[in-house]
């Protein structure tokens, strides 16, 4: 029976990108300095994980470009190779470039390994005694013609005659080493889920190999055995790598097999070699320093064990003829095929999509495991106790009736406690949030020629997991805004007796039934009278109405409202906080901002722990029953008549302690009965959104219990002033108020008041 590995391919590329933001995250503390050998085996270990997963499932190209990245760790980790900034951004470009194969390999995209081959062919260099220094912008520079591919390009401060000097003649023989390798797994090895066919893969990608089989001790038909093997393996490696990689790729067996790795030296190869050379006569231009040499396997993936064919593991065929040129500088990498690949491209690009992949599982400690199984064990023992009561009703007495009840609490006990350890399954640290940030501080600050440190605090804060992939991209653009709108350049921040370095924090931490997270940066501070300009120019805000502080500072939120007078890459078209604050909103939340000009500004985004269950307050209004957030009421009252101040058109608002608030009543906004209710002696609910305060008017304040929320809009349509609704016990449908959109209907009920008072003026 053969077994489809394709289900196993979400947890594989689940962890491969988690490994990848573990590298990246670890690259970006790396001191160059006083490198951390611990760190630098974290980043080693990710990478062989990666490379041990795509050699599992045949994702060849990925395999190929985490084994040379490996080769290179492994030296940096031995302390063979130095690392310095360049290296950094090096690695940091293959974790991109690793990302965007596993992307479209998730996607089951057609791959693009431009990228890839440019990256191994520095690496290489690299391993072949070059540097770090100036290889980092040379990965980072397009080919933009075939004249361009067809010309080496120099290292930085070295010309192209010097670079022509330096290369060697074509056709020249470097020694060149290879290894002859005996294999011969014990009989049990396939039970112990190791397989032959793969190594042979491992060992084709370090260099071009011959094979011979050993089929003397296979057995007739009828004794065969199904998972034993019978063969052993001569395989000839022509290759440049250290005996350490061969010996790596059976570190598996090696206590499963019988194995010998012999070295042959550049005599034994002369002549293969010479052949191959003579090929390279005719090319006008500079040969690789890494050519391709891979294993080529029957076509199609590679079938399963069970499915193997004999002769498919006799004599395995490699690509000929073997190219070995010589050891060339680290920019003398374009070749004539990578000419006709970018002429291809220009005619024909190949078709590429990004696309953001989302994790679709979540990870479970055991202990949370462990509890959910004792609260279901629990609730089993309680529904077995009331299911025994309910056959003897009737025999029921009083003490029955007592011990009903009581099995009644422990049932509600009982589900609460589970609806908690369900919920607490889907709250992830924030961190998973927080740790894509940092790189990007890192890229925009060097781009934009400024100085920045990111500080991260309360990493370990929980939040629902759905609520924190909502939240991330307008994560990236409060920050992205506060590096370019925020931090001065070095200059203008020591000019105005600042560090040079800015400073970013992000904090987050709950607040009662919520989470808050703060982003708090020491830059300029925002012009608010420049954004008052610009709204007004635009039309925004009357050329005499007058605006408080807060008042200047939401017009940040305005669409199509930005001080920048060049659009660039980053910012300026006006696009981007309305939509921070809209998705910010869609998830019951808030997001408040406050600015000192020349010391910096503070955004402040406040969230529900989960988007399913919410603790709310029920009140009745007219004889129906509405939920408010217990997160939105700020306090209830009974309204004293006297401080009633009726407007012109019918609105009213309430005096609380020197300010007023609207009022807002639910019976006549939504037509629940036609008689006036007098105001005097009601309650009133005072509930507070964007910083605005509203007293809505209810008739009878009920219990306060979690429910959960069921979307109105996908099961009906959206309406203003509700967020969703929920099913109480009795069966009956209650509306959940949004504090936010009623905020809104109340605004607008007295803008309306005031326009009639003018207009009777």
């Amino acid at each position: 029976m053969s077994i489809d590995l394709s289900q196993f391919h979400a947890v594989f590329f689940e962890e491969s990108f988690e490994g990848l933001e573990l590298m990246e995250a670890t690259l970006l503390e790396l001191d160059v300095n006083h490198p951390d050998s611990e760190q630098i085996n974290a980043i080693f270990r990710a990478a062989h994980s990666i490379k041990g997963g795509s050699g599992t499932f045949g994702f060849l190209p990925v395999t190929e470009f985490t084994h040379i990245l490996e080769t290179l760790l492994d030296k940096v980790r031995d302390g063979d190779q130095a690392i310095d900034t360049d290296g950094i951004e090096l690695f940091l470009q293959s974790v991109d470039c690793l990302r965007g194969l596993l992307e479209s390999l998730q996607a089951k995209q057609d791959l693009d390994t431009k990228r890839a081959e440019q990256l191994s062919d520095v690496f290489q260099a690299v391993l072949d005694g070059g540097a770090f220094a100036g290889s980092a912008s040379l990965v980072k520079t397009q080919v933009n013609s075939v004249e361009d591919a067809a010309n080496p390009v120099p290292l930085a401060g070295q010309s192209s005659a010097e670079l022509a000097e330096e290369a060697p003649e074509v056709g020249a023989v470097r020694q060149q080493t290879g290894f002859n390798i005996y294999f011969k797994p014990e009989v049990t090895m396939f039970k112990g889920g190791n397989d032959p066919v793969r190594m042979l893969r491992e060992l084709a990608i370090l260099g071009q190999i011959k094979t011979s089989v050993d089929t003397s001790e296979l057995p007739a038909l009828q004794d065969l055995v199904a998972d034993n093997c019978y063969l052993s393996w001569s395989i000839e490696l022509l290759t440049r790598c250290k005996i350490d990689d061969v010996e790596e790729v059976f570190e598996w067996v090696e206590d499963e097999c019988e194995l010998s790795i012999t070295p042959i030296f550049e005599d034994a190869l002369r002549q293969t070699m010479i052949s191959s050379q003579a090929q390279l006569h005719d090319l006008k231009i500079k040969p690789k320093v890494r050519s391709e040499q891979r294993l080529v396997m029957p076509s199609g993936p590679l079938p399963e064990l069970d499915d193997l064919q004999l002769p498919d593991l006799l004599d395995v065929p490699v690509q000929a003829p073997l190219n070995i040129p010589e050891q060339a500088p680290v920019g003398d990498f374009l070749v004539e095929a990578d000419t006709a690949a970018v002429t291809m491209s220009a005619k024909a690009p190949a078709k590429m999509t990004t696309s953001k992949t989302e994790a679709s599982s979540i990870r479970v400690g055991i202990d949370k495991v462990d509890s959910l199984i004792n609260l279901v064990g629990e609730l089993v023992i309680t529904q077995s106790m009331l299911g025994q009561m309910g056959s003897e009703k009737e025999h029921m007495t009083g003490e029955h009736m007592g011990n009903l009840r009581e099995g009644l609490v422990q049932l509600e006990q009982n589900t609460r406690e589970l609806q908690d350890s369900v919920m607490r399954i889907r709250m992830l640290p924030i961190s998973f949030t927080f740790n894509r940030l940092p790189r990007m501080v890192r890229d925009i600050s060097l781009q934009l020629g400024k100085q920045v440190q990111l500080e991260l605090s309360g990493e370990s804060t929980e939040l629902d997991k759905t609520v924190m992939e909502k939240i991330s991209d307008p994560m990236v653009h409060l920050v992205r805004n506060a590096l370019d709108h925020g931090i001065e350049l070095p200059s203008e921040r020591i000019a105005s007796g600042k560090a040079a370095i800015g400073t970013i924090v992000l904090n987050a931490f709950h607040q009662g039934g919520s989470i808050v997270i703060e982003m708090t940066d020491d830059g300029a501070g925002i012009d608010t009278e420049r954004l008052l300009a610009k709204a007004r120019k635009n039309g925004l805000v009357g050329a005499s109405e007058e605006l408080t502080q807060d008042q200047k500072l939401e017009l940040l939120f305005t669409p199509g409202l930005s001080t920048l007078e060049q659009v660039s890459d980053l910012s300026g078209r006006g696009v981007g906080m309305d939509v921070v604050r809209r998705n910010i909103q869609e998830l019951n939340g808030s997001v408040e901002v406050s600015s000192e000009r020349g010391v910096g500004s503070t955004f402040r985004i406040r969230l529900p722990l989960t988007l399913a269950i919410l603790d709310g307050q029920l009140v009745t209004v007219a004889n129906q029953i509405y939920i408010f957030p217990l997160v939105a009421i700020s306090e209830s009252l009974q309204i004293d008549g006297a401080k009633v101040n009726n407007l012109a058109g019918g609105s009213d608002v309430y005096s609380l302690r020197d300010e007023y608030i609207p009022i807002l009543r639910l019976d006549r906004l939504f037509g629940l009965r036609q008689e006036v209710k007098v105001l005097d002696g009601s309650l009133l609910v005072v509930v507070e959104s964007e910083g605005q305060k509203l007293g809505v008017v209810v008739d009878e304040l009920l219990g306060q219990q979690q429910v959960v929320i069921k979307s109105l809009e996908d099961n009906y349509i959206r309406v203003v002033g509700v967020s969703g609704a929920t099913i109480l016990g009795d069966g009956t449908v209650a509306m959940i108020v949004d504090a936010l959109g009623l905020s809104n209907l109340a605004v607008n009920d007295l803008a309306a008041a005031k326009k009639m008072t003018d207009a009777a003026a």
